[in-house]
């Protein structure tokens, strides 16, 4: 696990509701800047090079391609560059905003691949078991199915593959009917480990009033510290919000918030905020090679 996913799950989660939240509706270029980059950094320290390569084969170009699909439907702004073919202006302002709702679209997918490498399926029924029992374990369900689903069906195209049954295997019709039959198998797949999985909860009393549950998580002094430095971080944050410290405008023409030392602090407090963990990693990481080259 890594070393901000030890930390007591009120505080993970906490953190990524805030910086999630903020990376969707924070637009100003700074703010997108830093999120980005911070998302992209600590995905790349929780899951290596397979976090590399997927941000630079997938999310890369699909940032390209939202920031080039907006000016296409959206001629809003003052400042023409050219007209399109069809007559349409292509606007600096249109440009801008696509850029910037494609950065927000690259920071917020980076910042769920970190929740879900942190944020663990018995966090998340530890949190809400109580107050929700049904709707968190449908969610710990939901945000678990994708890996798990692509792992199984990796290992059912690979026994396919094994009897000559694979997509890759005879016509086109025969890679189809294969298709179909790989499908056909997840599928009942999903079903069935839905049905199990909820039996096995209601065997063992999940929902009931007054259930007792086995829990490892203990706030402890370290939690409360990380928890209040990122609640006065994102309220500092959040404050600057509402009193314009980094907002930013696109259209008609673009303008932000002016230059002063509360705004820096407003950036520079939303950039510490989504550096918290990425530091807590590099730390521990440290401390472990300290101790290491002492035994």
């Amino acid at each position: 696990m890594s070393g901000f996913g030890r930390y007591h799950p009120i505080v993970n989660f906490s953190y990524f509701t805030a910086v999630i939240l903020f990376s969707m509706f924070f637009m100003h270029p700074v703010c997108l800047g830093i999120s980005l980059a911070s998302g992209f950094f600590y995905s790349v320290l929780l899951n290596g090079r397979r976090a590399a390569r997927f941000q630079l084969l997938y999310l890369l170009p699909l940032m390209l391609i939202s920031a080039l699909l907006n000016p296409a439907f959206n001629h809003e702004g003052a400042t023409i560059l050219t007209y399109l073919p069809s007559g349409n202006p292509l606007t600096l302002e249109s440009l801008a905003f696509g850029l910037g709702a494609a950065v927000m679209i690259g920071a917020v997918i980076s910042w769920f691949s970190c929740y879900h490498a942190v944020m663990t399926s018995d966090k998340f029924i530890y949190l809400f078991g109580r107050m929700m029992p049904a709707m968190s374990l449908i969610l710990s369900m939901v945000l678990r199915f994708v890996p798990k689903f692509r792992t199984q069906i990796h290992k059912v195209a690979e026994a396919q593959r094994g009897i000559g049954r694979d997509i890759s295997c005879g016509s086109v019709i025969a890679r189809a009917r294969h298709g179909l039959t790989i499908l056909s198998v997840m599928v009942t797949w999903a079903l069935e480990n839905a049905i199990e999985t909820a039996d096995s909860m209601r065997s063992r009393g999940y929902g009931l009033p007054g259930r007792t549950a086995f829990s490892v998580f203990t706030f402890d002094r370290r939690d409360r510290t990380v928890f209040l430095v990122i609640a006065g971080l994102g309220i500092y944050v959040l404050i600057g919000a509402v009193l314009g410290g980094n907002a930013f405008r696109y259209f008609p023409t673009m303008k932000g918030a002016g230059v002063s030392v509360y705004h820096s602090s407003v950036f520079v407090a939303y950039g510490i905020l989504c550096l918290i963990p990425a530091v807590i990693e590099l730390w521990e990481a440290h401390q472990w090679k300290a101790i290491e080259s002492k035994i």
